[in-house]
């Protein structure tokens, strides 16, 4: 730039640069994502009682995804999900902590200058590599180049305002705590990215613009801006999820609190640890102070994590104490009910145990077919027929998620029983039982995908179905709702009779689609408003036809399971 002030230049320039960091974040972020395949998830979903191996999956999965509020969010996911609890996911909070700071270590070098030559090198190896990994490799590169492009336009943008009387005098409220944490906390949870916030950061710094206090104001108000993704994703569920944001929040507020008082101290002790500069003044405050605001957030990161680490157990009864479960959420929580390890020894009473779960599976598939409808009838959200305080929607949703679950556990407890000396007719159970959860499971998914796909398209129409259309809809309905109910009975004591008379009504049911369809198709031709739903009507007789096609296949195996 030259020697001329302009605040639209200089607004352009820097808001080019973020947009430019904040891209380059996403494609390295993305390119380490692809290079690593689904190992960053499957690190997380790993983690046991080990402490110090979550600390470490944590710390690596952020310098992966490069968001602290990502593996956050992950973690409430999980844990609503019951494939974690909030217990084991303390540890990996901890080490997402550390791993935010990779970021800062990375910007603090001076790369500016050769920004576009790792761009070019990334971007010809992701071109021109010819291995999948290679390829992805390069995308990180040519990303990790376009943040550095990024810092380079930023820093440019902001090197005129050296010579800016009011925004100096604007930077050193910044040295005042009071106003510095409160400050990076608003800007961190307004761009909702802690990278790109310390990214600013460094850059003021290395155009001799911030001081060591003031950037440790800023980054320990970053810290508690950073928890809002997590806060955000908690919301609406349960209280086991909801204590993992509370978790990240505690860390760093405690963080804050700890440090708050000694900034001045710790600004001294960390420039005794960090290297110095050659020269003087603000050229020498450029070279030093990005360094230095990148230990002192790696320090305070490090030292809180170690400082929690060996209290976790203890930290864990205080997040109980404040978010004690709630006995009604936790019916809403996936959970076996039957399935006992300790009677794998015994064939016959394991299979009894998989068998009731079985059938309580068959119970939840089947209040998620009464509902199914509903949304498509109804302007309203309604109500969950067992929790009220659920909308119909959000009850498919849950049982959903109970089917995924019990579907993975009941075929995890069928492999282990077919491992023991079973008897002809047992083996046949074992086996229909892994084909029979993995169609109820199917259900469960064709109707959570009904509500996911077609309900908002509904509400976009502004228009709803016809009366007759309804009336044929619901005809369907009521017969499948019979058929699901008679499995679910069937399932109880794997009834032949009663599964074999599902099989009976196959032919009545076709011949209610066909006749459906044809109405259908006929007000088509005649009705303008018809041809506005004919997508939504014909989805939903498919839906109906694919969940009969299942049940259909269940009273099937139940009945070569009995009778072969």
């Amino acid at each position: 730039m030259d020697g001329t002030f302009s605040w639209p230049g200089i607004a352009l320039l820097f808001a080019g640069g973020l947009a430019l960091f904040l891209y380059g974040i996403r494609i390295m972020s993305s390119g380490l994502k692809k290079a690593s395949g689904q190992r960053v998830h499957r690190l997380i979903a790993k983690v046991t009682g080990n402490r110090f191996y979550g600390l470490v999956a944590g710390a690596f999965a952020t310098v992966v995804v490069q968001s602290s509020g990502t593996i956050i969010a992950t973690l409430v996911g999980l844990v609503q999900s019951s494939l974690m609890s909030s217990t084991q996911s303390l540890s990996v909070i901890l080490g997402a902590e550390i791993g935010t700071t990779a970021m800062a270590q990375i910007v603090a070098f001076r790369l500016h200058d050769y920004a576009l030559i790792i761009f070019a090198a990334g971007f010809a190896l992701s071109t021109l590599g010819k291995k999948e990994y290679l390829r992805f490799t390069g995308e990180a590169l040519s990303g990790f180049g376009l943040l550095f492009f990024g810092l380079k336009l930023m820093a440019e943008a902001v090197s005129p305002l050296q010579r800016y009387a009011p925004f100096l005098a604007l930077l050193h409220y910044v040295d005042n705590p009071w106003l510095g944490v409160p400050a990076g906390m608003l800007f961190t949870a307004l761009m909702q990215s802690s990278g790109a916030f310390i990214g600013i950061i460094i850059t003021l710094a290395q155009q001799g613009s911030l001081s060591l206090e003031g950037g440790i104001a800023l980054l320990l108000g970053a810290n508690i801006g950073t928890c809002i993704m997590g806060v955000l994703a908690s919301s609406g569920m349960m209280r086991p999820a909801k204590r993992v944001a509370l978790a990240q929040v505690i860390f760093n507020v405690s963080g804050v609190v700890l440090f708050f008082p000694f900034i001045h101290l710790f600004a001294e002790f960390i420039r005794q640890l960090s290297p110095s500069g050659d020269g003087s003044g603000v050229a020498r405050l450029a070279l030093e102070v990005p360094r230095q605001i990148a230990n002192a957030h790696s320090f305070c990161n490090l030292f809180l994590a170690l400082l929690y680490l060996p209290f976790l157990q203890l930290f864990d009864r205080l997040l109980y104490r404040i978010l004690p479960d709630n006995p009604e959420e936790s019916r809403l929580l996936p959970a076996v009910w039957y399935l006992k390890d300790s009677a794998l020894s015994t064939p016959q009473l394991a299979l009894s145990y998989a068998r009731a779960e079985v059938a309580r599976m068959g119970s939840i598939a089947s209040k998620m077919v009464y509902a199914s409808l509903y949304p498509f009838f109804n302007r309203e959200a309604g109500h969950d027929a067992v929790f009220p305080h659920l909308s119909v929607i959000r009850g498919i949703s849950m049982r959903e998620e109970k089917l995924d679950f019990l579907e993975n556990r009941l075929s995890d407890y069928l492999i282990k029983i077919s491992r023991s000396e079973l008897n002809e007719q047992q083996s046949r159970e074992v086996f229909a039982f892994m084909e029979i959860v993995k169609e109820l499971e199917s259900i469960g998914d064709v109707i959570e995908n009904l509500e996911d796909k077609l309900v908002e398209k509904k509400r976009s129409l502004k228009s709803d179905l016809s009366e007759e259309g309804k009336r044929e809809l619901i005809e369907l309905h009521n017969l499948l709702c019979r058929e699901i109910s008679q499995l679910a009975d069937a399932l109880k004591d794997m009834d032949a009779v009663k599964a074999g008379l599902l099989l009976q009504g196959d032919e009545h049911f076709k011949q209610l689609v066909a006749k459906a369809e044809i109405a259908h198709l006929k007000r088509v031709c005649r009705m303008a408003e018809a041809e506005v739903t004919h997508n939504i009507h014909m989805e939903l007789i498919n839906v109906l036809r694919q969940v009969h096609h299942y049940s259909k296949s269940i009273a099937r195996s139940i009945v070569d399971a009995v009778e072969s």
